[in-house]
């Protein structure tokens, strides 16, 4: 049977490697990524993957050369990998409407975020924050897959128990701070939460994580002289056809 070899693009880490440990495969910022086939088409056509809110990460890890724990995964990383991931299957064009308007956006112009000061000189994934108002010592992380899963696990089982309930931020906060004034305890992170953290404080660490987290810049110009905007990420960036 003849041999056959797929393409493949290296893809620069938002993060270049700085907040994963040393010998981590992604340490380099680097990472290998394969051409979409026929076999990751019928992944993003696979309803089981689309219901349980699975299947672009089941494509991701599909397209993966380079081999590692896809749970160790920042978030900003994991979107940089996804932009790759729709280039590599569907070309660099994505067209889109936004407010009543075509528009067409080359997917290889977008560059990384600015790399942050806190995180050039990082040795791990954890940051120190006072909390502004009330002088409060914290430190966090930033997301990653498995962080990110455990919180929808959290959630999915609270809205069970109460479907009226939302409590995405506290959830959120009670998994990205991993201390407060210097203790570690699971039990005191969540009732400081829960109990003493400020909406005014809370809303200045949300913007101090935004500010720093790795990332890819996912705005356009919708017309010359105006403000960026969010690329409307819809159907049609993976499933172009739609």
């Amino acid at each position: 049977m003849a041999e056959f070899k797929l393409p493949t693009e290296i893809i620069d880490l938002p993060s270049q490697g700085k907040l994963y440990p040393e010998g981590h495969p992604l340490k380099e910022g680097k990472v290998e990524m394969k051409y979409m086939t026929a076999r990751e088409e019928d992944i993003l056509t696979n309803q089981s993957y689309i219901q349980k809110g699975v299947v672009l990460d089941k494509l991701i890890q599909s397209l993966l050369v380079t081999e590692f724990d896809y749970q160790d995964l920042l978030t900003g990383d994991k979107n940089a990998l996804m932009v790759a991931a729709r280039v590599l299957g569907y070309g660099k064009d994505y067209t889109f409407v936004y407010q009543g308007e075509e528009h067409n956006v080359d997917l290889t112009s977008i560059e990384a975020k600015p790399i942050h000061p806190d995180v050039e000189k990082a040795s791990k994934n954890e940051f120190e924050f006072t909390l502004p108002k009330t002088g409060t010592q914290i430190t966090f992380q930033l997301l990653t897959h498995k962080i990110e899963r455990e919180i929808a696990r959290e959630l999915e089982g609270l809205q069970k128990v109460n479907p009226n309930s939302s409590p995405e931020v506290s959830t959120r906060f009670k998994y990205i701070i991993t201390s407060v004034n210097g203790s570690r305890e699971k039990k005191d992170i969540r009732e400081f939460v829960d109990n003493y953290l400020l909406a005014a404080d809370s809303r200045e660490l949300r913007k101090h994580i935004q500010k720093i987290t790795p990332d890819v810049d996912l705005t356009f110009f919708p017309e010359p002289g105006a403000g960026k905007v969010n690329i409307p990420i819809g159907l049609k960036f993976f499933w172009p056809d739609f």
